[in-house]
């Protein structure tokens, strides 16, 4: 197997995927684009554009659309990862048998594994033991924005620094700035639980509640996340940072994020299934929200903002007796 250190196999063809293969396509590197349905696959190759999430942004001349795993695998260094979290694992396990000690594996999914609420990085140790070169690259990014090559930070949290360096020459370009760390954790913890939060602020202003509520989430919602941080042993300047501070307000603020969309129309009466059909692409933070829910009870976390995301989504708690629920917790000091 020779494996192309210019190229990457970016395996989720939705619109995050695609952004990020368009950022390392317009750097020059050889870039192949690979999606669970093979038909809409050949019709972006033939359009030479993602027609359905990202319409009129054409594709640059190195990248290329391709349905066979194992082609991918054989042919890329760099492996990146950018499916929903709950199909994760199911990917991992279709790589397994094709990856070898030689490849980098990256993944740009934000989430749990919802059954058991493992961290992404524990099923990349689980599944590809062979695999010691790995790490996710994170927010805060709207996927539409990077695929209009409008400037951009994020994080790049890698096992090695040598890894993080070459991932960090592979995106890094005039308007994408990226920074390093080693905390996989903590920016693996800021990714997922910020989408549960934008839901919650998502529904306090489709309750029309206004400015003083969503800055009240987004502050106490940093809280729960470093809480939950701490417990897990994530730095908390990486939470403070980009992947943590950073993700968490983009998603709570911006209409372009599909969570915050989900909140906003259960806000406005919509049921669950309503929602999420109408929003049209996957919603990590409602699947999140169960594993946050497990992952918080299990570390022994107290995170009353996800605990009402949760009860809402799940419990039948209506948005307004969630809303109640929160401000009428006993009074404490901040800190």
């Amino acid at each position: 197997m020779s494996l192309r250190p210019d190229s990457f196999s970016v395996y989720g063809a939705g619109s995050w995927g695609t952004a990020l293969a368009l950022q390392l396509a317009r750097n020059g590197l050889e870039v192949y684009l690979w999606g669970h349905r093979a038909e809409r696959l050949a019709h972006y190759e033939q359009q030479r554009e993602n027609t359905d999430y990202l319409p009129n942004i054409p594709f640059p001349d190195t990248l290329h659309c391709h349905s066979d795993l194992n082609t991918l695998a054989q042919h890329s260094l760099y492996q990146l990862i950018v499916v929903p979290s709950h199909g994760f694992r199911q990917l991992l396990e279709q790589l397994a048998p094709l990856l070898t000690a030689e490849h980098k594996v990256l993944w740009a999914t934000k989430g749990l594994e919802l059954t058991s609420g493992k961290l992404l990085h524990e099923l990349v140790e689980e599944i590809l033991p062979q695999v010691t070169q790995y790490g996710l690259v994170s927010g805060p990014t709207f996927a539409a924005e990077v695929a209009r090559s409008l400037p951009t930070a994020m994080t790049v949290a890698a096992s090695s620094d040598q890894l993080g360096k070459q991932v960090t020459a592979a995106f890094q370009s005039e308007n994408y700035r990226v920074y390093t760390s080693r905390d996989i954790v903590g920016v693996e913890l800021g990714g997922a639980v910020k989408n549960v939060l934008a839901i919650a602020a998502g529904i306090a202003d489709g309750l029309g509640f206004g400015a003083n509520a969503r800055t009240a989430i987004i502050t106490r919602g940093l809280a729960e996340i470093l809480r939950l941080g701490q417990a897990l042993g994530a730095n908390a300047e990486t939470l403070m940072g980009l992947s943590g501070m950073g993700d968490l307000i983009l998603t709570c603020t911006d209409n372009q994020s599909r969570n915050r969309q989900l909140g906003l129309a259960l806000g406005a009466g919509k049921t669950l299934d309503e929602a999420i059909k109408s929003i049209g692409q996957a919603v990590e933070g409602a699947k999140t929200s169960q594993s946050i829910h497990l992952l918080a009870q299990r570390a022994n976390v107290e995170m009353p903002i996800c605990d009402a995301v949760h009860q809402v989504l799940y419990k039948g708690l209506s948005p307004q007796e969630a809303v109640r629920s929160l401000i009428s917790r006993k009074p404490k000091p901040e800190f």
